[in-house]
């Protein structure tokens, strides 16, 4: 999601500051670095907000934490990193005129097509990645001085994501996996995020709301894998994966990632 922001605020030649980590992978927009400010640290390390926000007037909240070794880490980044930006935020030399928070429809939590998420409706996430993010978004409302805007994507999907990418080689691999046909999903294509996002950046009547940002579409995994099957023009053999199946699968994926030390999506949250 990043890298699709940065593509549109160079497009626009509009000055730009990056926050990188150390550990940060530039693959994605290592094009840009030559032409915009690379100020180090982290939202977990809050002595080096200050200085990142030098000169800043508005600021893209959009680093989180989606996968994890252990529960707790969820909160440190999407909660007490996003209270660390805001602290820094307030204390800025220069008011911040705007500052965008990229949360999560899980944060809301789940929603049926007959009765959708409503921006207005009490929050009710059901798995700690939720709930973490939930608590994002109050550190936002209780503590943020500028005028803020929180904007909740689905599942992200487009060039340069890692997490929809082991469909598309299955379906390479001539297997289409059928999931439980009853979880039906909202979707969003990455560059419609990106243009939303920059929208609420600048827009006057986008300040201190709450968005979902979704496409109209509601779709399942089954759909999906037959559609990806079908533009890759690629035979495929059924793989059932009823939901019973899943928690042996996730279970022993949370295993090999304590061993492995190395933090995956599958988890039995």
């Amino acid at each position: 999601m990043g890298s699709h922001i940065l593509d549109r605020l160079c497009a626009q030649e509009i000055p730009t500051s990056v926050l990188l980590r150390p550990t940060s992978d530039t693959r994605f927009v290592e094009t840009h670095l030559a032409g915009v400010e690379i100020r180090r640290g982290a939202i977990t390390d809050a002595d080096t907000l200050p200085p990142a926000l030098s000169g800043v007037t508005h600021v893209i909240h959009c680093a989180g934490c989606v996968k994890a070794r252990r529960l707790e880490e969820f909160y440190q980044v999407n909660q007490a990193g996003t209270r660390n930006l805001i602290e820094a935020a307030n204390r800025a030399q220069a008011p911040i005129e705007r500052f965008v928070h990229i949360s999560s429809l899980a944060a809301f939590g789940p929603a049926i097509p007959a009765d959708p998420a409503k921006e207005g409706q009490a929050a009710r996430p059901v798995s700690v990645y939720g709930k973490s993010k939930w608590a994002g978004e109050l550190e936002i409302r209780n503590r943020c001085r500028a005028p803020y805007v929180i904007i909740r994507p689905p599942v992200v999907y487009g060039p340069r994501d890692y997490a929809l990418l082991p469909l598309f080689r299955a379906v390479r691999n001539h297997i289409r996996p059928l999931p439980d046909r009853k979880q039906e999903l909202s979707i969003i294509f990455v560059e419609d995020l990106a243009d939303a996002i920059m929208t609420c950046l600048t827009h006057y009547s986008a300040a201190g709301r709450t968005f979902f940002a979704a496409s109209r579409d509601v779709v399942t995994g089954r759909q999906l894998a037959a559609k990806i099957a079908s533009l890759m023009g690629s035979w495929t053999l059924p793989l059932p994966m009823p939901t019973a199946a899943l928690w042996p699968v996730c279970l022993a994926q949370e295993v090999i990632s304590r061993i492995t030390a190395k933090a995956s999506v599958l988890s039995l949250q």
